[in-house]
């Protein structure tokens, strides 16, 4: 997936899912915090059809970077390449930084968003990155 650079796969994968959910769904993302509601209950949908999880990993993967996406275009985010520590970690090649330095998978939260359900809510991710969120 990171053959090309990390400035430019996030928002290309991110721009993919936007057309996707546009054209498949009827479904405006927007980037804003807010449509990340949007993109849980997308996930959510496919959670109750059950499909196996590496039918839909591509799919939650762009969802992952359209996450990162916002946080890059609303909280100053930027996107990086993670070293080898970090994708042992991460388990993914790339994530953001965000302004106070800290570093952030959205593509391995959206995995988990569809693994385990509205705990891993990527709404409730993207307050905890910008520091909006108290829980």
């Amino acid at each position: 997936m990171a053959s090309q650079p990390v400035p430019l796969l996030g928002p290309r994968l991110a721009a993919d899912v936007v057309a996707m959910a546009r054209e498949g769904a009827m479904i405006r993302l927007d980037y804003t915090q807010a449509s990340l509601s949007l993109v849980d209950r997308v996930i959510e949908t496919l959670r109750r059809e059950e499909p196996p999880l590496e039918a839909v990993t591509p799919v939650i993967l762009r969802f992952g970077a359209y996450t990162g996406e916002v946080l890059v275009r609303t909280a100053g985010a930027v996107w990086v390449d993670f070293d080898t520590d970090q994708r042992g970690t991460f388990g993914q090649p790339f994530g953001i930084r965000a302004p106070d330095g800290r570093v952030w998978n959205p593509l391995g939260k959206a995995l988990k968003r569809y693994q385990n359900g509205p705990e891993d809510s990527l709404r409730l991710f993207c307050l905890a990155v910008t520091g909006q969120s108290r829980q």
